[in-house]
């Protein structure tokens, strides 16, 4: 898509780097740059506003990423792009099947409802989510206790993963000495649980349990 837009060589594109290595490899093989922005940290998604900070002369466009079933802004980030005439190329893996979309949400409601010492997803009305992921943050001393609130739940039987361990700007290929504070908060807090299509409703109730029952004893940040 980029290179069919005319974007290539010399071009810097804008990226989150609270995602995977995908979109920052695809402005490489187009050719261009690929320039890094925080994130909003309410939808995980590029933020306009420090993507707006980061264009120069040689920006060309800027890619958001859907991330984890959330719509980025796309509002917001068109009208940055406009003021400066430049592209914004969306990067979305497909979604499955309307039903497997419909017994996703259904499971996230069920977690959002019962989930107790850990940060939810944002549910705003105005939010589109298909919960690819469900992804939580876990309060507390960041990745210490993230990383241990993980090993508790598994040895619970709980099926979770840490959805970004690093950010793409910290990773050898992409390596840029910046600071983008909410995406380094980010990969230290997030947790990703379980709530595919597939996942049955005793799962589910373990989950929330486990959670729950570990919540309480993690120090909260002031």
């Amino acid at each position: 898509m980029l290179t069919a837009a005319g974007v290539g060589s010399g071009d810097e594109v804008v990226v989150p780097s609270y995602a995977t290595t995908d979109a920052a490899e695809a402005v490489r093989r187009a050719g261009a740059v690929p320039v890094f922005a925080d994130i909003d940290p309410r939808s995980l998604c590029l933020d306009p506003d420090s993507v707006a900070a980061t264009l120069t002369l040689r920006t060309a466009a800027v890619m958001p990423i859907h991330l984890f079933g959330r719509r980025a802004d796309l509002a917001g980030l068109r009208a940055v792009a406009e003021k400066r005439g430049l592209l914004v190329v969306e990067y979305e893996p497909p979604e499955p099947a309307d039903e497997d979309v419909r017994r996703r949400r259904a499971n996230a409601q069920y977690l959002h409802a019962r989930l107790k010492g850990v940060e939810t997803p944002d549910t705003a009305p105005d939010t589109e989510h298909s919960y690819r992921s469900y992804v939580v943050r876990v309060p507390g001393n960041g990745r210490p206790d993230r990383d241990a609130f993980v090993r508790a739940l598994r040895s619970r039987g709980v099926r979770c993963h840490v959805p970004v361990q690093t950010p793409v700007h910290r990773t050898p290929a992409f390596r840029r000495e910046l600071w983008l504070a909410e995406t380094e908060r980010a990969a230290d807090q997030c947790l990703a649980l379980p709530v595919d299509a597939g996942t049955t409703h005793r799962e589910l109730h373990r989950v929330a349990a486990a959670c729950n029952a570990l919540g309480g004893l993690l120090p909260v940040a002031a």
